[in-house]
């Protein structure tokens, strides 16, 4: 303590303890104003220590939570009181406090811009100043610019905002695209029967639309005068000591014209033409179709009966256009039909067919399906569900950490001790509960899963507030 400090002090004592005996008799008022008086002058006996650095702001000569950005007086004309860099003051509950010795050096090393709103609102300061709920406003440093999309959460505010973090992953991203679908045949096991010459159709077999029948089962019996006078040839060449086989001028041309290869060897052997000629089914399947009636002249070309193998049969999905990048060949397939509640197809994606509709923006994607026991019938409506995604694995996060802004998409990543760092990424295929990121983050980040939206709205906050120029800021 100073020299005159303890003089100031020790007047103020003798001065108190003799108006303690006066104060009875004369007006307290009196008293106290004259300590208030002692006090003033103990205080300006004290010189105040020169304060280092640039004038930031003043302050009221009282102590008074008044203060300008420019030298100014008091209504009675004192001026205000310039405050220095080493000088800075933080408001607390008791009023005016001088900074700690650490933070008067860290207020030394780090410029103050300006002040922000602690509630976070567009209002900033050039000097100290409460709002209207008498908290502080929150000081920006310089060097807090570069970082201004950063935010900054204690542990507490952590907890009660309810941040949750996950580690980004390298896995295999998948999910189900849900299509309505048709079923339809295999149009490669479907057979036509028809003529390759005009012929009398003979002995019909008892099979119409709609029924199964084996492979090598009749059909029907023909005469053709053509295919006779042929088989004739055939079987006359045989006599004449010829060889029978395929690739014999009359054997090939009974081929050609559509003779069974049993009926030829039978000529073959026996060395003449039976009066009709059997026709039998290439397959086994259902007949679709029976133009043949006994008694007819059949034409070359004309179609008599048209059976189909049903063992395996297609389902024609439409695709909508922009899920067409998450659909490969080879994906597998789930099938439901509505008259088989619970039962499920199951089958691969056979072929994208190279078209989208004009009408539907759609693109046609043919299952192949097993149909051992013909439950599945053609035209049948389908509900197709497709599984699509990245064969290989992939970096990905979980689905609730991409905040997708409609022009760019952004994941917050975890930099430790409170501060959370807005990355752009680009995203590629979403899964069901994850989505493929192929740039922006590597696996093993730590991103924000949960109240991403609570900081991404305080970092949309802080960028606007550093984008403001000195000229902008207005007390």
């Amino acid at each position: 303590m100073s020299t005159s400090r303890v003089i100031a002090t020790l007047s103020l004592a003798a001065f108190v303890g003799g108006g303690g005996y006066w104060a009875g008799k004369s007006d307290v008022v009196s008293v106290v104003g004259a300590y208030l008086g002692a006090s003033h002058m103990a205080a300006e006996a004290e010189p105040r220590p020169e304060g280092t650095g640039a004038v930031i702001y003043y302050s009221h000569p009282d102590g008074l939570a008044e203060y300008s950005a420019e030298p100014k007086n008091t209504n009675d004309g004192r001026p205000f009181v310039a405050v220095r860099e080493s000088e800075d003051v933080s408001f607390g509950e008791k009023g005016v406090v001088l900074p700690a010795a650490d933070e008067a050096s860290a207020s030394t090393e780090r410029k103050i811009l300006y002040y922000r709103n602690p509630m976070g609102l567009p209002d900033t300061s050039k000097v100290p100043k409460k709002d209207s709920m008498g908290m502080d406003y929150l000081p920006v440093y310089d060097g807090e610019v570069g970082e201004s999309s950063t935010v900054r959460v204690s542990l507490g505010k952590l907890q009660r905002t309810g941040v949750k973090t996950a580690l980004a992953e390298t896995i295999t991203v998948s999910r189900k695209i849900r299509v309505p679908g048709t079923v339809t045949l295999d149009e490669r096991m479907v057979s036509i029967i028809s003529m390759r010459a005009d012929a009398f159709v003979e002995d019909v077999a008892d099979v119409t639309t709609g029924d199964r029948i084996k492979r090598g089962e009749n059909l029907f019996h023909f005469y053709s005068k053509e295919i006779a006078t042929a088989g004739a040839e055939y079987a006359t060449e045989m006599r004449n000591g010829g060889k029978p086989g395929p690739d014999s001028g009359s054997a090939l041309r009974l081929k050609n014209l559509g003779v069974p290869t049993a009926t030829i060897t039978s000529i073959a052997n026996e060395r003449k033409v039976p009066q009709s000629i059997s026709y039998t089914s290439p397959r086994d399947g259902v007949v679709l179709e029976r133009m043949a009636v006994s008694g007819m002249m059949a034409e070359a070309g004309d179609i008599l009966f048209r059976i189909a193998d049903v063992s395996k049969v297609w389902v024609i999905a439409d695709v909508p256009e922009y899920e067409l990048s998450a659909v490969r060949k080879g994906a597998v397939v789930s099938v439901n039909v509505r008259n088989l509640p619970g039962k499920v197809f199951t089958g691969k994606v056979d072929l994208i067919y190279p078209e989208v509709q004009m009408q539907t923006r759609t693109t046609k994607v043919r299952i192949e399906l097993p149909n051992p026991d013909g439950q599945l019938m053609s035209n049948m409506y389908a509900e197709v569900e497709i599984a699509a995604g990245a064969g290989n694995p992939v970096v990905a996060v979980p689905n609730s950490s991409v905040i997708d802004t409609g022009d760019r998409q952004i994941v917050f990543l975890d930099k430790g001790e409170g501060k959370f760092e807005p990355v752009d990424v680009a995203l590629g295929i979403r899964g069901e509960d994850v989505t493929e990121v192929t740039n922006g983050i590597a696996a093993g980040d730590r991103v924000v899963v949960s109240a991403n939206f609570l900081l991404d709205a305080e970092s949309n906050l802080n960028a606007a507030l550093s984008a403001l120029t000195p000229d902008e800021v207005k007390p």
